[in-house]
């Protein structure tokens, strides 16, 4: 009902050739920041608050860019005097959180399929687990036997056995195509709107090699001085940062593992399954362990953290993302280290559901943050080396 109230609102604003107004979300950014601006404190923290300070105002692209370029880590809201209960109650990570959730929303593709995102929860992730394997079972029992064969079957350590490879390869690579070209579209839309508030410079080599620095460390986790950040107390932890970086390298050696079988397969003829020590083993095992470590510790941190760090509202998201992520790697594990049991063929169908609702939920999920949050990045490294417009601050 809120999507299609703002729709309408928006649709009404462009015709009549007039600005959108902002929303309630947005102007608490445009508002906080005007203070951070009068106070700047916290200039040395993060990325947000030097490209604050080459802003006199803040409008909706200002406030989209500041958004995604914040990464929650949380110091801001513990050294600031004005947080609650100060009468301004100030609060840059709360209202960062909100408004990227709205920028998700926004910027979704197809449009119609923004209202997704306040939807993707814990229950409806583990809901879509169980629907899809129950799926999975459901044909392979049809194809003879009842459930006690499928118990039995023998599959030879070979999952091929029961779904052929072609079959596999039919049912994820258009689902897999649709996800890289709705987060594509929409952080292409994302883009084309702060790009001409960030300078409206082109990215050069050099800032596009800073902003791959910046994303593969996770600068900015390390609260602005490398001794981390902020979870359920003024304590700070490099918990967040670390559990993170388990997580997304784990993510990253899984794909490349997934997408050197599919060189091995194509190019060389090279079928799969793979053993030890091959190695796309190699890769999707370290990272398999990565990510159960990883996801296990995001978890923990998430239902521990300050309930003023975020948005209370996007937390079932955030949990749906990071079990769906954990039952993708535990599953491919226990699929490996089972493969001569009589539980393989179950456990087949536990992985595919898993790995089929992770990509049915990755563009519409907390997944987009890491994409806009690059583009966030790129353009910050793009901006800073512009001349500050009003010769304020430092970057």
């Amino acid at each position: 009902m809120q999507a299609l109230e703002a729709l309408t609102r928006d649709a009404k604003a462009l015709a009549n050739g007039t600005p959108v107004p902002m929303s309630a979300a947005e102007t608490e950014v445009a508002r906080v920041m005007q203070i951070c601006n009068a106070c700047r404190y916290c200039e040395g923290f993060c990325a947000v608050f030097p490209a604050m300070t080459r802003r006199l105002e803040f409008a909706t692209a200002d406030v989209h860019y500041l958004a995604n370029l914040c990464h929650n880590c949380g110091a801001c809201l513990h050294a600031c005097q004005y947080a609650p209960p100060h009468e301004f109650a100030v609060n840059v990570p709360q209202a960062m959180a909100t408004v990227r959730g709205q920028t998700y929303s926004d910027y979704a593709w197809p449009p119609a399929l923004g209202s997704l995102y306040r939807r993707n929860g814990l229950t409806l992730s583990l809901a879509l687990v169980a629907a899809l394997t129950l799926f999975l079972v459901l044909g392979a029992v049809l194809q003879g036997g009842g459930l006690t064969a499928l118990w039995k079957t023998d599959l030879g350590n070979d999952f091929y056995n029961l779904f052929p490879h072609n079959l596999l390869v039919g049912l994820f690579a258009p689902v897999f195509l649709f996800v890289v070209l709705a987060l594509a579209m929409g952080v292409r839309a994302f883009w084309k709107d702060v790009k001409p508030a960030t300078s409206g410079a082109d990215v050069g080599g050099a800032a596009a090699g800073e902003a791959a620095h910046d994303v593969l460390r996770l600068k900015y986790l390390d609260g602005g001085h490398g001794d981390g950040c902020h979870n359920e107390d003024d304590a700070y932890t490099l918990k967040r940062r670390r559990a993170h970086h388990l997580t997304f390298y784990g993510f990253a050696l899984c794909f490349a593992a997934t997408s050197l079988g599919t060189i091995y397969h194509y190019a060389f003829g090279w079928v799969a399954p793979y053993d030890l020590p091959s190695v796309p083993k190699l890769l999707g095992a370290a990272g398999g362990v990565l990510m159960v470590l990883g996801t296990a510790g995001l978890w923990h941190l998430n239902r521990t953290r300050h309930p003023l760090h975020g948005d209370a509202a996007q937390k079932p998201m955030d949990l749906g993302f990071i079990a769906l992520l954990f039952l993708v790697a535990a599953s491919g594990l226990a699929l490996w280290l089972a493969r001569a049991t009589p539980a393989l063929a179950l456990l087949l169908c536990l992985h595919l559901g898993a790995v089929m609702a992770l990509f049915a939920t990755l563009p519409y999920g907390k997944f987009a943050h890491g994409v806009f949050r690059t583009a966030a990045l790129l353009r910050y490294n793009t901006e800073k080396r512009q001349p500050n417009p009003i010769g304020l601050g430092s970057d």
